[in-house]
């Protein structure tokens, strides 16, 4: 075929194969370069997957970590400190619904400080929470704006951090917040998966409600269920390990002794009912004047008893003195509406640092008997008044007494 023929017929530009090779060398490299971006989404993916592979493995970690949790601080500690560091976050709080002032007893008790925890907020009323989530309790994820979500952070949050409000529900009942905070503005968004993180919220509030249960079950046994505060067991036992902790590290530790003055007085007057009531505001006020690392516990019937770590016979005495002063100035209102009074009588005794040479077991006895026995004699001067007395043990040497009373 002449090349007149083949420009006649239009294939002058083909090859043997029927291939324009202009259009052959373009669709070469047009593939060249898909391939190259199929390369790249390919590698992009793998990264991906390496990515959630090593977030699903810390993930199990954690959850793993949670699970194990025998105390409540341990729990709280892995979820807003170690959470944030391991997941590069700016902030993580935790709102929880403690009306009866559970949990923070409970962290009390482990001798915790609750105000030096901002990140952690309790709250009496959920209905503000609750407000926010609604019937669905639907998580958000977005944008962090100051007047909606202010209440969710303690802290000063970043203006277009996005945030994750992860509600924590038993029985699709609200229970608290689980608060994320990202400096990274695309990181929680409408968008995003929110499958794995409603899933921490899962583990969370059942680690939570687990912790909780096992605390109850120990506070069982060593607590009076009356007023809420510990009962003698536990008294006696702390009173062993706290004599053996002032004698270990040279510290002066006292016992305080609490009577409600004529009690059955009150219980015949006003009815056995409104006697439960007081003796339950007076756990309170002793409570409130003590420290987290102090022992408070009902000891018997009307009678309280206190040990302070590492506190002397003035400040003991200075204490003692606010307390019942506390409780003398309450008006306790009873059934009927009507306000009532009652005082209490105080015994304190002191056990300075040194080294005695009796057990550890009889330092204790010795130092409740001191007690107890300036408590009776408080009663006995006329009540509503503090008997101190000297801080060696009465095996010792022969018990002094010191009055510090009141005119009231």
């Amino acid at each position: 075929m002449s090349a007149l023929q083949k420009k006649a017929l239009g294939i002058n530009n083909f090859n043997s194969h029927g291939i324009n090779p202009d259009i052959r060398g373009s669709s070469r490299t047009q593939l060249i370069q898909e391939n190259r971006q199929l390369q790249k989404q390919l590698r992009a993916l793998l990264s991906n997957v390496r990515q959630n592979e090593e977030k699903l493995k810390r993930f199990q970690e954690l959850e793993l970590r949670l699970i194990a949790c025998s105390e409540l601080f341990e729990l709280l500690q892995i979820v807003i400190y170690e959470y944030r560091a391991t997941s590069g976050l700016e902030h993580v709080s935790l709102v929880l619904y403690d009306p009866e002032y559970e949990l923070r007893r409970i962290l009390e008790d482990e001798g915790l400080s609750v105000n030096e925890h901002p990140d952690i907020i309790f709250t009496d009323n959920i209905s503000e929470i609750d407000a926010y989530y609604g019937f669905s309790l639907t998580p958000y994820l977005g944008t962090y704006q100051t007047d909606k979500h202010k209440s969710f952070f303690p802290r000063k949050i970043s203006p277009g951090s996005s945030i994750a409000l992860l509600p924590l529900s038993r029985n699709m009942e609200l229970v608290g917040s689980l608060n994320l905070a990202s400096h990274h503005k695309g990181r929680f968004s409408e968008n995003s998966a929110s499958d794995f993180l409603q899933r921490l919220a899962a583990i969370v509030t059942v680690c939570l409600e687990n912790v909780s249960n096992q605390e109850r079950l120990k506070r069982l046994g060593l607590t009076d269920t009356l007023t809420g505060v510990n009962n003698r067991r536990f008294f006696d036992q702390r009173l062993i390990e706290e004599v053996g902790r002032a004698q270990r590290d040279n510290l002066v530790i006292s016992c305080l002794f609490f009577d409600v003055d004529y009690f059955k007085k009150v219980n015949d007057t006003y009815g056995h009912n409104n006697g439960d009531t007081i003796l339950r505001e007076i756990a309170s006020l002793i409570r409130m004047s003590l420290r987290s690392s102090d022992v408070i516990a009902r000891y018997g019937g009307e009678e309280f008893a206190a040990i302070l770590n590492n506190t002397d016979v003035e400040k003991a005495i200075e204490i003692s003195e606010r307390i019942r002063q506390s409780i003398a100035e309450r008006k306790f209102a009873i059934s009927d509406g009507e306000n009532i009074h009652v005082t209490t009588s105080i015994g304190i005794a002191t056990l300075h640092a040194g080294r005695y040479s009796i057990s550890i077991n009889s330092l204790g006895q010795d130092l409740v008997h001191k007690a107890d026995q300036c408590l009776y004699e408080a009663k006995r001067c006329g009540r509503n008044r503090i008997i101190n007395s000297t801080d060696e043990p009465i095996s010792n040497k022969k018990r002094q007494l010191e009055m510090f009373s009141s005119d009231s």
